[in-house]
């Protein structure tokens, strides 16, 4: 709609002059004359700002074609309305990454902070980290259980911290970024963090459709590969599409046959008597199984971190932040120590049985779950179990799924004009896509992208950290109405400046099967790996460095 022009007004204004009763026709006439003056410097004023548009824009082609944009744009917009419309008619969340209004936190349930990390753990994902201590790097059982306890806890309190912001200031993750990391870095965390959903999740359909194809072994009727990976990105469609409030509701009790089918296990693993502790082993060679075996718990655990607010953003001010705190320890710390100490055991178990460790060579993990609960076990009802446990990968992939739609829209501001819906689709579309091929040809690849990927976190942490107790110190600080104004929020030039130092520490310090620093080879005959060690602190000492400057010369 084109605005009215002072011409058209003034015009107005004549005729309802004329049509005023009872007015003096002197006065009348000297109003005409002054109506008629306005009239002609408006005629003046309006052609100016005519040729003044036509000069700023170019020709008559030119104006018309970006009117055209524009209508283009509504037409979009228009579109995208239209999505959010039929989401909202499904009772599906339709809030994106802006901040979520007092008004609009409803949920008041303490049991939600604890259990969406209760069950997005107690899967074999978890399980499968334990069994590494002993399978891969060699330490016995009672090593491992030490690591696994000292590390998974390093790695839950930062989850457990950053879920707090969630609560007081209404922030999703990768926007309470800018904040703590500075605008530019934060983004550049938000790409990552897509890269990062995507491949977990990967990495985990992949592992579950080994397991399923498994089932019916022998039998000719199993299910392919490709449907595996189906069947797990599907159900994680069905719960993300959904939002927040269904996410949580699935969460709540998802858990609860994945922990019945591991007591299954722990039966079976029991009447085996198959299970030893192990010799306790000392020298450099067990400091780097100690230090290798540690990085990948803290990885596991700490991966949450930058999820951590987006489970929390709904949840009133008023709520008692101690109680939330320790709902997220407790959720993160019992599934985590359970699943994880159970793999280990399992893992001991299959070094003392030639025919569980070729299962283990086979299909990894998913190969000791079938051959504990299937041949000379349980049979029907252990295949049964078998499949419980592949789905239980759903739980762990929904919370993903569901950020990696927000980080997107956090890392450019168009993309924020996308309905999450459609970016959780379209990240659950790509996720089954890569997972396919993945599974067939490039498993081995994946799970060592992934273990790089993960690295990021502790430099995340570090810099999340520094910024929120030694610069901003309390909640207060923080402007919540400046999440999207590029002249408030810290430019981010210490955050990249600490991402660039703190990945050179990784750099030196990693040890993976293709990369090996220059300083963690000096640990043992094969390496140690401290990557997350040395990115933490490297990347916390050039922050504390970088960031008083920053302060001093930009303000922010």
């Amino acid at each position: 709609m084109i605005p009215q022009l002072p011409i058209e007004r003034l015009e107005q204004n004549m005729s309802q002059t004329h049509d005023m009763p009872s007015i003096n026709t002197e006065d009348v006439g000297n109003e005409h004359k002054d109506l008629e003056r306005e009239i002609h410097d408006a005629k003046d004023s309006s052609a100016n700002i005519f040729y003044e548009d036509i000069e700023s824009h170019g020709t008559d082609e030119s104006v018309e074609a970006k009117l055209e944009s524009r209508e283009s744009e509504e037409e979009v917009e228009t579109k995208l309305s239209f999505l959010n419309r039929i989401a909202a008619a499904l009772n599906a969340e339709t809030k994106g990454v802006e901040p979520i209004t007092e008004d609009e936190k409803t949920d008041d349930s303490m049991l939600n902070a604890a259990t969406i990390w209760f069950s997005a753990n107690m899967v074999i994902v978890a399980y499968s980290v334990g069994a590494l201590g002993p399978l891969v790097f060699g330490l016995n059982f009672g090593q491992s259980v030490l690591v696994i306890i000292f590390f998974n806890i390093l790695g839950l309190l930062p989850v457990a911290l950053f879920s707090l912001f969630g609560v007081e200031l209404g922030l999703r993750q990768m926007i309470l970024s800018r904040y703590l990391a500075g605008n530019v870095t934060a983004r550049i965390f938000s790409f990552i963090n897509v890269i990062a959903c995507v491949g977990w999740c990967v990495l985990n359909i992949s592992v579950s459709a080994q397991l399923l194809n498994m089932v019916n072994e022998g039998s000719g009727h199993v299910c392919p590969i490709w449907a595996g990976c189906l069947i797990i990105a599907g159900g994680t469609v069905l719960v993300t599409f959904f939002g927040y409030r269904v996410i949580h509701a699935y969460e709540k009790w998802s858990w609860v046959p994945n922990f019945a089918a591991f007591l299954v296990i722990i039966a079976q693993l029991s009447r085996s008597g198959k299970f030893t502790g192990g010799e306790w082993t000392g020298g450099s060679n067990t400091a780097a199984g100690v230090l290798s075996f540690g990085s990948a718990v803290f990885g596991s655990a700490a991966g949450w971190t930058t999820y951590a607010a987006d489970y929390t953003v709904y949840v009133p001010k008023k709520t008692n932040k101690y109680k939330i705190f320790f709902s997220v320890v407790a959720g993160l710390a019992i599934p985590l120590f359970f699943t994880m100490i159970l793999g280990a055991a399992c893992g001991m178990a299959a070094l003392n049985d030639p025919t569980w460790k070729a299962y283990y060579d086979k299909n990894s993990m998913g190969g000791v779950i079938y051959a504990i609960l299937v041949p000379n076990s349980l049979n029907g009802f252990g295949q049964f179990c078998c499949v419980l446990l592949a789905l239980s990968t759903v739980a762990n992939n929904v919370p993903g799924m569901y950020t990696v739609a927000l980080s997107v829209q956090a890392s450019w501001a168009p993309f924020a004009k996308i309905p999450r819906v459609v970016w959780t689709m379209a990240a659950n579309a790509a996720t089954l896509g890569i997972s396919i091929p993945a599974t067939y040809y490039f498993d081995g690849f994946m799970e060592n992208f992934m273990d790089s990927i993960g690295y990021y976190l502790a430099i995340y942490i570090a810099i999340g950290c520094s910024e929120h107790f030694i610069y901003r110190r309390s909640f207060s600080a923080y402007n919540v109405d400046d999440w999207n104004n590029w002249d408030h929020l810290p430019i981010g030039i210490a955050g990249i400046i600490a991402l660039i130092v703190g990945a050179f520490g990784v750099a030196l310090g990693m040890c993976q099967t293709y990369w090996v620093g220059e300083i963690s080879r000096l640990i043992g005959d094969y390496g140690g790996d401290i990557g997350f060690e040395l990115g933490l602190s490297w990347a916390f000492i050039a922050y504390n460095i970088a960031r008083p400057l920053e302060l001093k010369y930009f303000g922010r």
